[in-house]
C-alpha cells in the first residue's frame, strides 16, 4: 500500500487526468443511501473468500488494536480527499484479467490509482492499457481487502466492489467510527475477534493474529448481537439448552410433523430447569407456552454445539461453539445460526484459549470429546471477547477493508446491542 501522503498526492493528480480520460457520468460520487454496500446477495456470492488457517509467523496485524482509531481516521482523510477531487470512475468491461488489452484497463488502472493499490507513474507507463503482472497483483490486494476471493480477476463480485462510489465508501468509514472507538476501549493484549460482517474470528496477542477462523453468525432474522465480555470457561461435551425462541421456531413445530424427531436428536423435555423429564406426547403443544417446558439436548455427534462450547457473561444468552454442520463453513454466506458464532476448527481457539494452564493439556482434547461426559474449565488467563460490527475498518499497516452490511445497520448509529430481525 502507498503510503498517506503519496496517496493523497496520487489522488489529486487522478483527480484531474480522470477528466481527460472517463466520462463526466462514470465520475458521480454523490450518496444520500444509508447502506453503503453492494447487496448481500452479491456480496456473498463467488468461490470461497476466506479460510480457517493459523497465520501466527505472518505477523498480521489484528482488524482491531490500539491503533485502529487513529488507523480510520487517516482512512478517513484520504477518502475525504478523494471525493473532493471527484471520486473515481466506474469501471466496465468483462474477462478482465492477466493479458487483457484496451480503454478499459485504463480505467480499471486509475481507479486501482485512486485508492493507492497502484502507484500513479503506472498511468504513464509504456503500456497502461495492458492488464500486466502489477495490475493483477493489486487487483488481488483489492479483492483481499473488500472479502472477495482472491484470484486476481476481475470477476462479478469485484466488478460490484470497484463500483461502489468514493462517497458511499467514505460515508461506511465514518458510520464505523463511533463502533471501532467503542470496541477498542479496555483492549487487553489477549483477545477473541468475532466480525459479524465478515463473518470471521481472529485469536489476537499483542495486536498480531495468532489464528483466523471462518464462522457462522446470526440469520438475518436472529441476528448476532455486538457486545464486550471476557471468556469465563469452557464446556466440553455441553448439554444443549434450548432457547424459547428455538423451542417455538423449530423444535416444537417440527415435532408436530414427525413425533420422533426429539427423540432422534437426543432432545430430552423437562417440567423446568432440574425438574422431572416428562413425555412430549402429552402436552399439548398447540396451547402450551414456548417457555413452560425446558428442552435439553445430551452430548453427542447430534448435538447442536458439537464437542465445545465457549463462554462469556453476556445479556444476550449468547456463545461461542462447534457444530455438527461443518459443511457451512464452506460458504461465503455464513449467516445461519440463532445469534451465537459457530467456529470453524474450534480446536484451535479452544487450545489458544487454555494454552500454558495447568489443569489442560491440548493432547488431552481428544480423549476429554470422545467421552461424551459433560467436562467444565475455568479459564485462568481469560482473553477478552469482542462481537463486532465494523462494515469498515483500517489496520495501522495502511490496510483499508470492507463488507458488506448485512444487517443493514449503517445509518442508524448502532454500535453495541442486539439488531433489528430483518429479511432481505
Amino acid at each position: 500500500m502507498l503510503s498517506r501522503r503519496l496517496f493523497i498526492r496520487s489522488a489529486a493528480a487522478f483527480a484531474s487526468l480522470s477528466a481527460c480520460l472517463a466520462a463526466p457520468s462514470a465520475l458521480a460520487q454523490d450518496y444520500t443511501g444509508s447502506i453503503a454496500s453492494v447487496t448481500p446477495q452479491t456480496a456473498t456470492s463467488g468461490k470461497l473468500a476466506t479460510r480457517t488457517e493459523i497465520v501466527a509467523d505472518r505477523g498480521q496485524v489484528a482488524m482491531l488494536t490500539p491503533g485502529s482509531l487513529e488507523a480510520l481516521q487517516g482512512a478517513i482523510a484520504q477518502y475525504e480527499e478523494i471525493v473532493a477531487g471527484g471520486g473515481w470512475p466506474m469501471v466496465e468491461g468483462k474477462k478482465l484479467a492477466r493479458g487483457a488489452r484496451g480503454p478499459n484497463i485504463i480505467i480499471l488502472r486509475q481507479r486501482l490509482v485512486s485508492e493507492g493499490y497502484l502507484p500513479f507513474d503506472t498511468l504513464s507507463g509504456d503500456k497502461p492499457n495492458v492488464y500486466d503482472d502489477g495490475m493483477a497483483e493489486a487487483v488481488k490486494a483489492f479483492q483481499a481487502n473488500h472479502g472477495v476471493a482472491v484470484s486476481g480477476r476481475v470477476d462479478d463480485r469485484t466488478l460490484a466492489e470497484l463500483n461502489i462510489t468514493a462517497g458511499a465508501r467514505l460515508f461506511t468509514l465514518r458510520e464505523n467510527l463511533a463502533r471501532v472507538e467503542a470496541y477498542a476501549k479496555g483492549l487487553g493484549a489477549r483477545n477473541i475477534l468475532v466480525n459479524i460482517p465478515s463473518a470471521q474470528l481472529e485469536t489476537v496477542e499483542n495486536g498480531r493474529v495468532y489464528s483466523r477462523h471462518n464462522v457462522v453468525a446470526g440469520k438475518l432474522d436472529r441476528p448476532s448481537p455486538a457486545l464486550a465480555s471476557t471468556v469465563s470457561d469452557i464446556t466440553f461435551n455441553p448439554y444443549w439448552k434450548a432457547p424459547a425462541s428455538i423451542v417455538e421456531k423449530d423444535l416444537i413445530p417440527q415435532y408436530l410433523k414427525d413425533r420422533n424427531y426429539l427423540e432422534q436428536l437426543g432432545i430430552r423435555v423437562f417440567d423446568g430447569v432440574g425438574g422431572p423429564e416428562i413425555d412430549p406426547a402429552t402436552v399439548d403443544w398447540a396451547n402450551t407456552a414456548p417457555d413452560r417446558y425446558f428442552f435439553r439436548q445430551d452430548p453427542g455427534d447430534k448435538n447442536a454445539l458439537a464437542k465445545v462450547k465457549i463462554n462469556f457473561p453476556n445479556k444476550f444468552m449468547v456463545y461461542m461453539h462447534d457444530t455438527p454442520h461443518r459443511e457451512l463453513f464452506d460458504r461465503n454466506a455464513r449467516y445461519e445460526s440463532s445469534g451465537c458464532i459457530r467456529i470453524d476448527q474450534v480446536r484451535i481457539v479452544v487450545n489458544w484459549i487454555l494454552r500454558g494452564q495447568e489443569d489442560y493439556n491440548e493432547s488431552e482434547y481428544d480423549s476429554i470429546t470422545a467421552s461424551n461426559e459433560p467436562y467444565e474449565l475455568k479459564v485462568q488467563n481469560p482473553p477478552e471477547v469482542r462481537f463486532m460490527y465494523l462494515t469498515a475498518w483500517a489496520t495501522e499497516d495502511g490496510a483499508v477493508n470492507f463488507r458488506p452490511d448485512i444487517y443493514g445497520l449503517d445509518g442508524t448509529g448502532f454500535v453495541f446491542g442486539e439488531p433489528e430481525p430483518r429479511s432481505f
